[in-house]
């Protein structure tokens, strides 16, 4: 009896609310099929959210343990909220030097139980490095986007079928050309304007295993790096080998990215350069490149700027740059000028630790 058959009767029986997942082996060695069938989909989707899966039960392929994983809402931030995603996952407590090759394909079953849409990946190689980049498994993160689904022909019923085909081949691992799909993971090229012979010896050596977008780029670096020189970053590793640095430029990031494999401070000329590359070294709590962009700055502090400047100083706790700024206020006159203009009130609400220490300086110095 066929599965539509089997839900058939199980519905006339009262079940209304039935899914099922089916394994159904086929005559070829290591080859196997999977029915996932998700029952109330709009509802399931709204329940799990972005980044979040729900997975098939054991499917055994070719010796090996495999699982299909879900994420209705996406997986990684480019997806999230936008496509489904979908992946075969190895689950077999076995040594993972063993190579297997697998060849995947996923079909949307329309009303009729027919494939309606399908992505396929060819032979490869289940245990590469360059497949696994983040769930661990072989798939798409944009298997379809949530505007391409039909209600008529994906969601008939509001219920999504998804049949995937797999076929494994438990050997050694040849080479095998890489399709043409988006989804997996190529390291974008080292910024061509990053020199020095310990990051060409580290850059030869290992491959980059975290990806960072900024501003609209997508940056590639070594865990161990990021980990090893900002604890920040080491915390937002933690959990993700896929970042999303929001409220910076992409150039300054690259700035930092410079200074972590290089430690070589950058030559800072512009003031709004200096300004911006202080906010991100203080996020990242990299001191070494922050005292350098301070000094750069202190030589940008004038009427126009003090302000703006010590509130930055303030905030950022910036002692080399605040002095420069408190010196600047206490010089004759200069207060008063600020006191005068549309800094006085920034001055009063943003430093007003700063602002007080002025004005007993200048009682004094009055006194005097």
């Amino acid at each position: 009896m066929s599965m539509s058959a089997v839900l058939c009767v199980l519905r006339g029986a009262g079940r209304q609310q039935l899914s099922a997942s089916t394994i159904a082996t086929r005559q070829a060695t290591g080859s196997g099929s999977h029915v996932l069938r998700i029952d109330g989909y709009t509802q399931v989707s709204k329940l799990v959210g972005k980044g979040k899966r729900i997975r098939s039960e054991t499917i055994c392929v070719g010796g090996l343990d495999w699982r299909i994983s879900c994420y209705p809402n996406g997986y990684s931030w480019k997806y999230e909220g936008s496509h489904i995603s979908l992946f075969i996952e190895h689950e077999s407590h076995r040594d993972t030097e063993e190579k297997a090759l697998i060849k995947v394909e996923a079909s949307i079953l329309d009303q009729a139980g027919m494939p309606c849409y399908t992505r396929t990946i060819p032979e490869i190689c289940a245990y590469s490095y360059m497949y696994r980049p983040f769930s661990g498994g072989i798939g798409w993160n944009g298997f379809i986007s949530h505007k391409d689904l039909d209600e008529e022909k994906h969601l008939k019923d509001d219920c999504l079928t998804i049949l995937c085909d797999l076929s494994v081949v438990t050997e050694e691992c040849k080479e095998v050309a890489l399709p043409p799909e988006p989804t997996v993971w190529a390291p974008a090229p080292w910024p061509s304007d990053f020199h020095g012979q310990l990051v060409e010896a580290i850059w030869n050596k290992e491959k980059p295993d975290v990806t960072i977008e900024v501003g609209g780029e997508t940056f590639v670096a070594h865990r161990w790096m990021l980990e090893a020189r900002s604890p920040v970053l080491k915390e937002d590793l933690s959990l993700t080998s896929d970042l999303r640095v929001n409220d910076m430029d992409a150039e300054v990031f690259k700035t930092l990215l410079q200074f972590i494999y290089t430690d070589s401070p950058p030559l800072v000329e512009a003031a709004t350069r200096a300004e911006k590359l202080i906010v991100a070294a203080d996020r990242y709590r990299l001191d070494k490149l922050k005292l350098v962009c301070e000094e750069a700055l202190c030589r940008h502090v004038g009427m126009d700027s003090v302000v703006a400047t010590l509130v930055l100083a303030e905030r950022h706790s910036c002692p080399v740059l605040r002095e420069a700024c408190m010196r600047f206020l206490s010089s004759p006159g200069n207060l008063e000028a600020v006191v005068a203009s549309d800094g006085f009130e920034l001055l009063k609400t943003g430093c007003p630790s700063a602002f007080l220490e002025l004005v007993v300086k200048n009682v004094m110095r009055q006194d005097e």
